[in-house]
């Protein structure tokens, strides 16, 4: 199996297009084989979901996504896994026991658009990253 997890530092990033970098990991008969972290090479639409399945990516691991990005993980074959976060280590080590679960996407459409910004919602910040204020690297 070969997983991307969206990553920001030693962290699960909030959102997928705009992470700093991606974990890619090979796992087979439950064992982490290999793990590389790679830059994010640019967001553009539809060019993430390409460019990972270019490397062999199954499935996606993230905080949030939203339904445009669900879309072409789903036409390059890619399972994505939503409402992720902890650390890469806890991640892993979830996805290795058969535990770990996905949820609702950490980036609310239409969060950020207008000036009105839903509490529960994705804000990005004008450096481009998700900023969850409700949300910690603690967990």
């Amino acid at each position: 199996m070969h997983v991307a997890i969206v990553t920001d530092g030693n962290f699960v990033s909030q959102h997928f297009g705009r992470c700093p970098s991606f974990t890619i990991v090979d796992i087979e008969g439950g064992i982490v084989t290999k793990k590389e972290v790679i830059e994010n090479p640019g967001h553009q639409p539809g060019f993430i979901p390409q460019f990972l399945r270019q490397q062999g990516v199954e499935y996606i691991i993230c905080g949030g996504m939203g339904t445009r990005a669900k879309g072409f993980f789903d036409q390059f074959g890619i399972q994505t896994i939503v409402g992720v976060n902890g650390s890469i280590d806890e991640v892993l080590d979830k996805l290795l026991n058969g535990t770990l679960e996905g949820g609702e996407s950490l980036c609310k459409p239409g969060a950020g658009k207008g000036s009105e910004i839903k509490k529960s919602g994705c804000h990005h910040s004008k450096k481009g990253r998700c900023e969850h204020s409700h949300l910690t690297k603690n967990t």
